[in-house]
């Protein structure tokens, strides 16, 4: 299984990107929510959670624009890469996926031009950042807000609440609330 098959049946471990007030602690109102109620808080709340990657990805396929997400999900995993050959490796592997022009999940980046592969013989963990941002700007004022009006989020959204409404759900969470205030 090569590296970028792995990105795509999502065999990566979730990314977790810390959230931070203004004081630089972590924020606590990111904490307490769930589900589509986190994913609908930002971008980054919803790339945190695994189920909310996979449901954007579905969201995504459908607008024929997951390249996207999975050029963003491929970098930050790149980051993590410790060695100069595995680096290198996964930089060609990520240029060829989704950066040359032969690329099978071409993104569309502005300067991808100028990113040759004489670049990806002495890669770094932040060589694809600017194209990265790119990317995540490109979702963050495009796609993210359409997914938040979208069948795929709605739906997964009216059956949360329904869950958390269910008797089974209030009954739980009764002896929790006994336990607790005892």
């Amino acid at each position: 299984l090569s590296w970028s098959e792995a990105l795509l049946l999502g065999a990566f471990p979730p990314i977790r990107l810390e959230i931070n007030d203004g004081e630089g602690h972590p924020s606590s109102s990111h904490q307490t929510l769930k589900g589509t109620s986190k994913w609908a808080t930002s971008l980054e709340s919803l790339l945190e959670d695994p189920e909310g990657v996979k449901r954007f990805r579905e969201f995504l396929k459908k607008e024929f624009s997951e390249e996207n997400v999975l050029f963003w999900l491929a970098c930050e995993e790149f980051k993590k890469t410790q060695g100069k050959k595995q680096m290198q490796e996964k930089a060609k592997e990520i240029y060829m996926t989704f950066l040359s022009s032969k690329a099978s999940s071409q993104v569309n980046v502005e300067g991808q031009s100028r990113l040759s592969e004489t670049i990806l013989e002495t890669p770094h963990p932040l060589m694809f950042q600017k194209l990265q941002d790119q990317i995540f700007n490109l979702m963050k004022y495009d796609s993210y807000s359409r997914f938040l009006k979208s069948d795929i989020f709605l739906n997964h959204k009216k059956s949360e609440e329904q869950e958390e409404n269910s008797p089974e759900a209030q009954t739980a969470a009764k002896r929790a609330s006994r336990i607790y205030n005892t």
